[in-house]
C-alpha cells in the first residue's frame, strides 16, 4: 500500500494535469496508510488567470509566496517518515480509527419520506455466518401506515434472483421486526422491506452478505517477549486449509493501541497466528494491568483470480489477558531499509524544488 501510494505521488508531481489536481481545494487532507492522525495542510492560495496576469489597476501580480509542490511533498515525506517507523504489522491505533475499523457494523439506512417522515431498516451486522438467524427490524414514521405487517426478501446480487423471503410484524413499541434464514449460498445480497404507506407500496433496498462457515477463534495462548515485540498467540480452528488473514485491535486498560495484522498457510484443525505488538506502540504501557484484543476478523483470502475474501469474526467482548512484563520493550523505530529509501529519496524530491 505504501509502495503504491509512493509511486502515484511521484507521478502525480511530474505531470501538470496532476499538479492542478493536488492542488485543487478538495485535496488538502493528506494521510499515509498506517499513520496514526491526519494531518490538514492550509489550502493554498493560486492566483488567478495566466502568471503573468495584471491586477485591474495595471499592478503585475506576485507570485505565491510558496512553492506548492514542494510544499506537498514536505509534507508527504514526513508524514511517510513518521508512519516508515512501525512496522506493517503493528500501527498506532487513536479511537476514532478503531472506530473506523469496525469490519462488522451495520449502519442503519434511512430512506426520507415526504412530510418529515422515514423509512429506517437495521440489523445487528453486516457480514451473516451461513446459518445464522438474520434479525430485521424496521421503523416507519410520518406518513399514515396503513399495513400492520411488512414483507422482506433477499436478492442475490448477482442475478437478483429471490433466496429467502419471511414478514416483519409490528410490535408493540412500534418497531416492525422478523427473522429470515441465512442458510443459503454465500454471497452479497439485496435486502428489500416492503411496506404500504398513504395507500402506495414503498421499497427499501440495502445490502449484507452470508459468509461461508471458516470455523472457529478458539482463544489466546501464552504470550511472551521476543526481541522487541509482544507475541499473542491466537489460536484458530479453521474448517478448511486455505491462506488467512487476521487482524485484530490491541487495547491497553481500554484505550486503543495499536491495530495488529498476520497472514499464515492454515491446513484444516487447530493452528495459531502469531500477533506481533511492536515495542513502538507499547513502550509506554509498562503499567497497563491488562491488555485486550477486540474486533478480531479472520479472511479467507482468494485462492485464485476472481474468488471472493471470506470472512468470519471473533467474539464481540474480544480477549482479556495479562501482560508478561512490558519494560523488556523499546521504543525503537523498526528497521525497514525500503521503507527508510523511500524517506530518503522523498526527502531528495523536496529537497530539488
Amino acid at each position: 500500500m505504501a509502495l503504491r501510494g509512493f509511486l502515484v505521488i511521484s507521478t502525480l508531481v511530474g505531470s501538470a494535469a496532476g499538479l492542478g489536481f493536488l492542488l485543487s481545494a478538495e485535496h488538502q487532507n493528506w494521510a499515509w496508510p498506517g499513520s496514526s492522525e491526519t494531518t490538514t495542510n492550509p489550502p493554498t492560495q493560486l492566483q488567478k488567470g495566466a502568471s503573468n496576469a495584471s491586477s485591474p489597476t495595471g499592478t503585475p501580480q506576485a507570485p505565491p509566496p510558496d512553492d506548492p509542490v514542494r510544499f506537498m511533498l514536505a509534507n508527504v515525506a514526513e508524514q511517510y517518515q513518521e508512519a516508515s517507523r512501525y512496522p506493517a504489522y503493528s500501527v498506532p491505533l487513536t479511537e476514532a480509527q478503531a472506530k473506523a475499523y469496525r469490519g462488522n457494523h451495520y449502519e442503519p439506512v434511512d430512506l426520507p419520506l415526504a412530510d418529515g417522515g422515514q423509512f429506517s431498516v437495521s440489523l445487528e451486522k453486516y457480514r451473516f455466518t451461513r446459518g445464522d438467524e438474520i434479525l430485521v427490524v424496521a421503523s416507519l414514521s410520518g406518513p399514515e401506515v396503513v399495513n400492520r405487517t411488512m414483507d422482506v426478501t433477499l436478492e442475490s446480487a448477482a442475478d437478483q434472483t429471490k433466496a429467502e423471503q419471511g414478514t416483519l410484524e409490528f410490535q408493540e413499541d412500534g418497531y416492525y421486526q422478523g427473522v429470515l434464514d441465512s442458510d443459503i449460498e454465500p454471497g452479497e445480497y439485496r435486502l428489500i422491506v416492503e411496506a404500504t404507506v398513504d395507500s402506495k407500496p414503498l421499497r427499501h433496498v440495502s445490502t449484507l452478505t452470508v459468509e461461508p462457515y471458516l470455523g472457529e477463534i478458539e482463544g489466546l495462548g501464552d504470550t511472551r517477549i521476543t526481541g522487541n515485540d509482544l507475541i499473542i498467540p491466537v489460536e484458530f480452528d479453521a474448517d478448511e486449509g486455505g491462506h488467512y488473514g487476521l487482524s485484530a485491535q490491541l487495547y491497553a486498560d481500554g484505550q486503543p493501541v495499536a491495530q495488529l495484522n498476520s497472514e499464515k498457510n492454515l491446513g484444516s484443525g487447530s493452528d495459531a497466528f502469531e500477533l506481533k505488538a511492536h515495542g513502538s506502540v507499547l513502550a509506554d504501557k509498562a503499567d497497563a494491568k491488562e491488555l485486550q484484543l477486540k474486533g478480531l476478523q479472520i479472511r479467507r483470502l482468494p485462492a485464485r483470480p476472481g474468488d471472493r475474501t471470506d470472512y468470519a469474526f471473533g467474539p464481540d467482548e474480544g480477549f482479556t489477558f495479562t501482560p508478561p512484563d512490558l519494560d523488556q520493550l523499546e521504543n525503537t523505530r523498526a528497521r525497514n531499509p525500503e521503507s527508510e529509501e523511500r524517506a530518503a529519496l522523498l526527502n531528495k524530491m523536496t529537497a530539488g524544488f
